[in-house]
């Protein structure tokens, strides 16, 4: 099981439970994820989330090891997960009525880093950090983050993270408005699992109208994964992409040729 849904008192935590791959999500995990948000968000009786994640990373985004597997098979279609797993994902993540915690620890990045923009209050541990690292395997953005970064940091930071992929500290995170707080590593389960449970005790239906009218002005999402799809499918089939994700897995260094 590469994802566990538990559900006490008005909270449910969704955890990835992948620790081995850094919580890096392959088909059965974007599938597992995907059902614990639907089931979340057909019971009645949860009041908020709770996004957490076993080890010392949260999610290290795609595992590239299937997708080697993929581009191998055929690069017509490696890409196609990016529209059957990871845009109804965030669009189920950010469907959710009730509030979202999610407890970020470690290593946060590319559709992991989507994932947690999808939360609505971020908690990070000391040594958190966050990074795009898609331009680093020769592709774009999915997972929402080319919309989610401009509207929290603005289209020069936000394109700045997405070209260089650069890494930001938790501190940096915070100082940027990326997350709500940072705390000591060995607190930040119980921290963000406290505020999810005060929030699962609060006042149900402020809360609902609270992230309506926030979400209203995210009407843009939709769109943007729509792009971030295309842009995907065609940067997949790059010899660049390719290259690069055999160098990633050999841990060497990729030669980009613009192709």
């Amino acid at each position: 099981m590469t994802v566990r849904l538990e559900t006490a008192h008005g909270l449910a935590t969704i955890t990835l439970a992948r620790p081995s791959a850094h919580n890096a999500l392959d088909i059965p995990t974007k599938l597992a994820f995907f059902e614990a948000v639907t089931a979340t968000a057909e019971n009645p009786d949860v009041r908020a989330v709770l996004l957490t994640a076993e080890g010392r990373n949260f999610c290290v985004g795609q595992d590239l090891s299937e997708h080697a597997i993929a581009l191998e098979t055929d690069p017509t279609t490696a890409m196609d997960t990016v529209g059957a797993h990871y845009n109804p994902l965030i669009r189920a993540l950010k469907s959710l009525e009730v509030p979202i915690v999610a407890a970020i620890p470690g290593a946060c990045v590319g559709a992991g880093f989507g994932i947690a923009l999808a939360a609505d209050i971020r908690i990070a541990g000391t040594r958190t950090t966050f990074a795009t690292a898609f331009t680093g395997i020769a592709l774009a953005s999915d997972s929402g983050l080319s919309y989610a970064l401009v509207e929290a940091l603005g289209s020069s930071r936000a394109t700045g993270l997405l070209l260089l992929g650069d890494r930001v500290t938790a501190e940096q995170a915070l100082d940027w408005g990326l997350i709500h707080r940072v705390v000591p590593d060995d607190e930040l389960h119980t921290t963000a699992a406290d505020l999810a449970q005060q929030l699962a005790s609060g006042p149900t239906a402020a809360y609902r109208r609270v992230k309506a009218l926030v979400g209203a002005s995210a009407s843009g999402l939709s769109a943007a994964l729509d792009r971030e799809l295309a842009a995907q499918q065609h940067l997949g089939r790059t010899d660049d992409h390719q290259a690069a994700v055999k160098a990633f897995l050999a841990k060497e260094k990729p030669a980009f040729t613009g192709a």
